[in-house]
């Protein structure tokens, strides 16, 4: 029986490299994003959805569910990010983000562990950022949101201990993604996205009485 994996956010940067690293070995993979311009590989299933909308995601835990027997592994990897300082980033900057980057992962992990725990086994990544770690000026809602995001992350992973489900929280530096579009550094000073879904296919390898339960990475030349 072919594995699967959820990956959210799926159809750019961090997320499409995720899916497609996992379709190349062979899992079933379930995606969602708020809409799909790109071409996805023949065994990725796509969900229309906006994760900052609880009823949404929601919907596409419904769907998830309805379309495969069980999920193998969850990456909760939705999430944006708009520079700004707390004393003074628009009004509405915080709810955006956690909504995002916070409760999306909240809500579709509560809707799919529950399988896991009843077949002991599982793996859940959580797409972090070293901005969950270090607090930067210009950081604002985002640092907010992404260290809280490694707060549930540390939870998730003491509860579910005891049902063998595995729980790593990936803290990734500056990634050549659409979020540095415009900005005039050379692309070697990035990592690739497709560094980051290796790194999880490392992970996800290792046997299962190990975890990584955080993983840190940076460009070579450090954060930007």
């Amino acid at each position: 029986m072919n594995k699967t994996i959820v990956v959210t956010g799926g159809t750019k940067g961090i997320g499409r490299a995720i899916v497609d690293k996992f379709a190349k070995e062979g899992f079933t993979v379930i995606t969602c994003a708020r809409k799909n311009e790109e071409v996805l590989p023949e065994n990725v299933i796509f969900f229309k959805a906006d994760l900052s909308k609880k009823e949404e995601v929601l919907a596409f835990a419904d769907f998830v569910k309805n379309t495969v027997d069980k999920v193998d592994v969850l990456v909760n990897n939705t999430g944006f990010f708009l520079p700004g300082q707390i004393h003074n980033e628009e009004e509405g900057t915080l709810e955006a983000m956690i909504e995002t980057n916070l409760y999306s992962a909240y809500h579709l992990t509560r809707a799919l562990v529950g399988d896991m725990i009843d077949r002991r086994a599982g793996y859940i990544f959580n797409i972090c950022s070293t901005a969950s770690i270090t607090a930067y000026t210009n950081g604002g809602s985002y640092c907010i949101s992404k260290f809280a995001l490694l707060g549930m992350s540390k939870v998730l992973r003491e509860e579910l201990k005891p049902f063998a489900i595995r729980v790593t929280s990936i803290l990734p530096g500056a990634t050549f993604t659409n979020s540095w579009a415009g900005v005039e550094l050379p692309t070697e000073r990035f990592m690739a996205s497709d560094d980051i879904a290796e790194v999880i296919w490392t992970a996800y390898c290792l046997p299962t009485t190990t975890v990584l339960e955080e993983i840190v990475m940076r460009p070579q030349l450090g954060d930007i």
